[in-house]
């Protein structure tokens, strides 16, 4: 499909780390940004008002906030009232973790399609990484490739012929990778949240999955993380 200036992208924003740097690479690119964020039962609310920001910071054309209580289902530390793991060895870890939500970008990803066809947007973007992704299922290049052939089957535009692509540009990069991207492009990362766990004012635990490989990524990249920590 066309690569010009001015294509129009949904891109998935929760308002961390991934979301928002996959958000800052759509914008230097000139796509018209057409942002949806999940409300979808989360411990806190605090990574949507990150997400607000992030969207507002990227001039973005719409940003949808769509509520999708996916506590009525629990099954993840996220959702439901289980123990978020703290001080994990992540990089050793093989099983897929407590914080895993339950098939949550299949469904993501199904209503970022519908946003999609609405607006006729036929690039979505996701900040899905293969590489220190947690052993999330649902972030593996088999997973995007698969939900891409479905999109061109399963909705009328496809079928019409529209082009549906699922762009997923830090699917190989390393979290250093990704930072570095980010600050190439000039994006501010105080405006992002990737804590499971924080405290009432909006404080990093520091110690859980993602705060641990935030902020490996930030060392090994050279930058300071500009979030606070309990």
């Amino acid at each position: 499909m066309s690569e010009s200036v001015g294509t129009r992208a949904v891109v998935l924003l929760s308002g961390g780390l991934y979301s928002s740097t996959c958000a800052a690479m759509a914008a230097a690119a000139g796509r018209e940004i057409y942002a949806l964020s999940i409300d979808y039962g989360q411990r806190h609310a605090i990574e949507l008002e990150a997400a607000r920001r992030v969207a507002a910071a990227l001039h973005a054309r719409e940003h949808k906030i769509l509520k999708l209580d996916l506590r009525l289902f629990g099954g993840s530390a996220l959702t439901d009232d289980i123990a978020t793991p703290k001080n994990r060895a992540v990089e050793s870890a093989t099983d897929i973790p407590v914080t895993y939500v339950p098939a949550r970008n299949t469904v993501m990803l199904s209503l970022a399609l519908a946003y999609a066809e609405t607006r006729s947007a036929y690039e979505i973007h996701i900040g899905v990484n293969a590489v220190d992704y947690s052993g999330y299922p649902d972030c593996r290049p088999e997973f995007v490739a698969a939900f891409e052939r479905l999109a061109k089957l399963a909705t009328k535009a496809g079928v019409e012929g529209a082009d549906f692509r699922i762009h997923t540009p830090l699917l190989h990069l390393s979290k250093a990778e990704i930072i570095s991207t980010g600050m190439k492009l000039g994006f501010d990362y105080g405006l992002t949240h990737s804590c499971y766990d924080p405290t009432p004012e909006g404080l990093s635990c520091g110690h859980c999955d993602s705060c641990l490989l935030r902020l490996k990524g930030f060392a090994e990249a050279g930058y300071r993380d500009p979030l606070r920590y309990v």
